[in-house]
């Protein structure tokens, strides 16, 4: 807003009214808010590039803010910084060279920021870059604008450089071509009339054929304007006295071997046309220009031209220069194909400049350093410049550390004398990786790999048993739970011969709680390796020892899997209590009441069961009465205790299943769903887990469609899968059954049979077990014999006799029912006697 007009007295004349802002004020306090702000952003800038100088577009900012505010020394230094972390863009050298040039002047400046463009060409293909920095050395060398033998000689090399480099390019290839064709003429001119000295003829011949020679190579190669290339190559004939009709494409007095170059040129122009219109897009999403220019790749590996092939993808690195999968795959074909040691150098370590965060792009670039016969600095150097890069995995860590020790062991085990090289190296490198990964590789097959490589190559190398037993001790120690890390220290000692030791680690082991069926298989495994190399007295020690560990470990397997069984079985029992619950109150009008109540009514009147009578205890007034204190309440009908019986035992049919063991506690069911994808017929997959920790415990059930895939299954037995080897049997139900009875003692008649010694009390007469408990009614009642009534077991029945009879008995069993009166007689007749 304007301010009030002030009326300002001047000596010898009228008060003038004078704008107390001016427009000169105006502009300048306006400028120096916009430069305030300016410097506040550079100071934002200049804390955020502090604490974080990875940050890619903090440095970009940075660079522009101080290039607008003309402040020459930090935008050195920034542009130095930025350079030490980044690979510019070829956008950022031009702009750097030019604010070079504009700024010094002098030859002494020429080697400044002839380095540069050397830097600059080097980080990304860019034909412009080239063509500023040819134009450049033109104008600024003292040797290549005196035309002196030198400069001409240095020149042509840097041409040649960029031809290979972007020679190529089918869309901007051809203005390297037309710049060394001119630099060439230039030449031409600057030498001698050919009438006044013959050796200035005999030279400018050899010019005329230098230049021949360009346009020749440039006609061979497919570009976006080889027909102007073709008329400029007429026109320049007909200067030379050739007689060519410069206003056509025709090949007319051409030569053949010209023409036939040229007509080739133009059909690999054509098939590729279409192509370069579609990289050269610039509206479409990145993903899909990349994915054209992958096309454009495929394309050129079925014409098979290594040359071609590369600076297609420097073309695309360009572009996309932080793709991973694009600079894998150029390194992967410059190792395969091209086997260049300096060119595959250098693209590892642009690569790696690039995309620092890749393992995998590290550990080529160290094998190609080996293969390139690099120094044992350069290639430590690099492996240290590694390390200080983030990857996204521990597992990226330990390939590179390993990358690094198989470099060294090749080169120890040629016999040459290394400077540098030796076993310590090796074994420091091996405690580097140690020290930094055992705490996120803990139990993992990589610290494993390591340590077990770590333990043979001080056997092999360095013949030190006692170093390798301690790389052992020390794995233990880490991942001493680990069932591979005690079968490689054995492994160790067998090799060796050194069996006493073996039998020792066995003796520290074999008691061990190890995942999945780990603890099982190290018994074995100390059984089989006493049979193969111990004494008879070795064998039965490790007998006597393994035997009872056996059988521990089978009859916790066996209550794991019922506890694993019975989990989604009681949540059917609980339903199904439910339904018959609801039953009751709709059908009985069953009223709920306390548990005393029950009791007294049960004492009071007979049990009975919905719909047919069955036997009772005796209801006189006898102070020592029985009664059957798992009788069912009057509700529950004899259909829905059988329905309750079989819903509690019964889980799963396991009719066409296998049992998979011995798993990777890694392995889920994608993974065996995957391995069994061969065979097909996959129905279900149940994974046994650890009711604490929810982990898998290294068994399975697997579900099959039919018999036959099932027998596919098992033909799988002993197969890999994450790297180990899974046992696969048939599901057998009934015989864990029977095993789990046979285990636990509960064998049916022998606990009908000998209930009535433990749980009547002969003295008084009444039974000792709890009179209430719904579930606990179900779980002991068993329908047995021909009758299918419930037997309480607790109570031996009336009139009981054992499933075989007895030898001295003629006369068979009486089968006919009888009633309460007569089991009445029956009883008291027992008792009396």
């Amino acid at each position: 807003m304007a301010e009030p007009m002030e009326e300002v007295s001047h000596e010898g004349g009228e008060a003038a009214p004078i704008s107390a802002e001016s427009p000169t004020s105006s502009s300048s306090d306006s400028e120096s808010e916009e430069e305030a702000r300016e410097n506040l952003r550079l100071q934002a800038l200049e804390t955020e590039l502090a604490n974080n100088p990875t940050n890619y577009d903090a440095h970009v900012q940075y660079i522009k803010l101080l290039r607008k505010a003309s402040n020459i020394e930090k935008l050195r230094e920034a542009r130095e910084a930025m350079s030490a972390l980044f690979p510019l863009s070829p956008v950022m050298w031009q702009e750097w060279a030019k604010d070079e040039t504009s700024l010094s002047s002098g030859d002494d400046a020429f080697p400044v920021i002839e380095k540069i463009y050397e830097r600059g060409v080097f980080d990304y293909l860019s034909v412009s870059l080239w063509c500023d920095y040819l134009n450049y050395v033109q104008e600024h060398d003292p040797l290549v604008r005196g035309c002196s033998p030198a400069g001409i000689t240095k020149a042509r090399n840097l041409f040649e450089r960029a031809l290979t480099a972007g020679g190529l390019h089918v869309s901007e290839g051809s203005k390297i071509w037309e710049a060394y064709r001119d630099f060439e003429q230039a030449i031409f001119h600057t030498i001698g009339d050919t009438e006044i000295e013959f050796p200035d003829f005999q030279a400018k011949k050899k010019q005329v054929e230098r230049i021949r020679s360009i346009f020749h190579r440039q006609l061979s190669l497919p570009h976006n304007d080889l027909e102007a290339t073709l008329l400029a190559y007429k026109s320049w004939e007909v200067e030379q006295g050739n007689v060519l009709d410069v206003n056509s494409a025709n090949l007319d007095g051409i030569s053949s071997h010209v023409a036939s170059a040229y007509q080739k040129a133009l059909g690999m122009y054509n098939a590729r046309v279409q192509l370069e219109e579609q990289v050269s897009k610039q509206d479409l999403p990145d993903s899909e220009r990349l994915k054209l220019f992958m096309g454009y790749l495929d394309f050129e590996k079925t014409d098979g031209d290594p040359s071609r092939i590369q600076i297609l993808y420097e073309r695309a690195i360009t572009e996309f220069p932080i793709s991973t999968d694009l600079w894998l795959d150029y390194t992967r074909y410059l190792d395969k194909t091209l086997k260049v040691a300096n060119v595959v150098r250098e693209a590892y370590s642009r690569a790696g400049r690039n995309c620092p965060w890749i393992g995998e792009l590290w550990c080529r670039y160290l094998l190609s350093l080996e293969r390139g016969h690099a120094s044992e600095n350069e290639i430590s150097t690099v492996f240290e410049k590694a390390l200080q890069c983030s990857f996204s995995s521990f597992e990226e860590y330990l390939d590179l550390y390993l990358t690094r020790v198989d470099g060294i062991r090749r080169r120890l085990s040629l016999g040459k004398e290394v400077e540098g090289l030796n076993l310590e190296v090796i074994r420091n490198t091996f405690q580097n990786a140690s020290d930094y990964l055992s705490p996120h590789l803990k139990n993992t097959d990589g610290l494993l790999r390591l340590y077990n490589y770590w333990a043979r190559l001080d056997m092999n190398l360095g013949n030190d048993l006692a170093a390798a037993r301690g790389v052992w001790e020390r794995l233990l120690k880490i991942s001493g739970s680990m069932l591979e890390a005690w079968q490689g220290y054995i492994t160790m000692e067998i090799e060796t011969g050194h069996t006493s030791e073996a039998r020792s680690i066995y003796k520290r082991c074999y008691s061990k709680r190890f995942p999945g069926t780990g603890s099982e298989d190290i018994c074995h495994s100390w059984l089989r390796f006493e049979r193969e190399y111990g004494m008879m007295e070795d064998f039965d020690h490790a007998l006597q020892k393994v035997t009872p560990r056996l059988e521990e470990l089978r009859l916790f397997r066996i209550q794991e899997e019922s506890k694993g069984a019975a989990a989604p079985t009681d949540q059917r029992d609980n339903d199904t209590k439910k339904k018959a619950h609801g039953k009751r109150n709709t059908d009985f009008n069953f009223t709920e009441q306390p548990p005393a109540k029950r009791q007294k009514a049960a004492a009071q009147k007979p049990n009975k069961i919905h719909g047919k009578d069955k036997p009772q205890a005796p209801s006189s007034g006898e102070p020592n009465k029985m009664e059957d204190v798992n009788a069912k309440p009057e509700s529950m009908s004899e259909v829905q205790v059988e329905n309750s019986v079989r819903a509690k035992t019964k889980v799963y049919t396991d009719q066409c299943t296998a049992f998979v063991s011995n798993l990777s506690l890694q392995a889920n069911s994608d993974h065996l769903r995957d391995f069994f994808g061969d065979n097909g017929g996959v129905v279900a997959i149940r994974i046994l887990k650890d009711k604490f920790t929810g982990k898998s415990r290294g068994l399975a059930y697997v579900d099959f469609l039919d018999e036959a895939h099932l027998a596919a299954a098992l033909a799988k037995n002993k197969k890999m899968l994450l790297g180990k080897h899974v046992s696969i049997a048939r599901s057998n139900p009934k015989q864990k059954k029977k095993d789990k009875e046979a285990a636990l003692g509960t064998d049916r008649n022998s606990i009908v049979e000998g209930s009535e010694a433990s749980e009547i009390n002969k003295e008084s007469g009444t039974s000792q077990a709890p009179l209430d408990g719904r579930k606990y009614e179900i779980e002991n009642v068993r329908l047995k014999g021909k009758n299918t009534f419930a037997v309480p077991r607790n109570v031996k029945p009336l009139g009981w006799t054992q499933n075989k009879p007895k030898k001295d008995t003629a006369d068979p069993p009486d089968e006919t029912p009888k009633s309460n009166d007569e089991f009445r007689k029956m009883f008291l007749k027992t008792q009396n006697s």
